[in-house]
């Protein structure tokens, strides 16, 4: 028998297969389910799903709810604490190849995290846009629109 960790609306609760084998259920559409559980009755409408993610918004006779659902492997990860997020600082861009720069995203000063777009470079006919790979504040840019840059050049510099 299987332990499910459920975290509803941030509210944690343990499930075992056999509480989810012992509800009667009725599929009425793709999304919509009918709910029999203790002598009550559950109309319940799936929102949205992130199977990636395992979480998943239900409407639950008229109620909306973030569920996600962790098995015991989520469980064991979550415990040796595998799943702590570390930032990254950055303190220099480069250019990965050479190039010619086609936009600025970014302005000296601007704070940026994990993930934002900072220029875009074309090389070999594609456009490549650069993203920041840790996060920290814009100190300089060195390079222009249109200025051609060399592999491994510095292209900008944070704090």
């Amino acid at each position: 028998m299987s332990n499910y960790l459920i975290t509803v609306n941030k509210e944690e609760l343990q499930c075992s297969t056999s509480n989810v084998d012992s509800l009667d259920s009725i599929m009425v559409n793709e999304n919509t389910f009918h709910v029999l559980d203790k002598n009550s009755a559950f109309d319940v409408e799936i929102i949205h799903s992130n199977f990636l993610n395992k979480t998943i918004s239900l409407s639950i006779n008229g109620n909306i709810y973030d569920v996600k659902l962790e098995d015991k492997y989520d469980q064991q990860i979550k415990k040796m604490g595998l799943l702590a997020v570390t930032t990254q600082k950055l303190n220099e861009v480069k250019a990965p190849m050479p190039g010619l720069i086609v936009d600025v995203l970014v302005e000296v000063g601007q704070k940026v995290i994990e993930g934002t777009p900072l220029l875009v470079l074309s090389a070999m006919k594609m456009e490549n846009v650069i993203l920041a790979q840790g996060e920290g504040k814009i100190k300089s840019i060195e390079v222009k629109k249109d200025d051609a840059v060399e592999k491994g050049q510095l292209i900008i510099e944070m704090e």
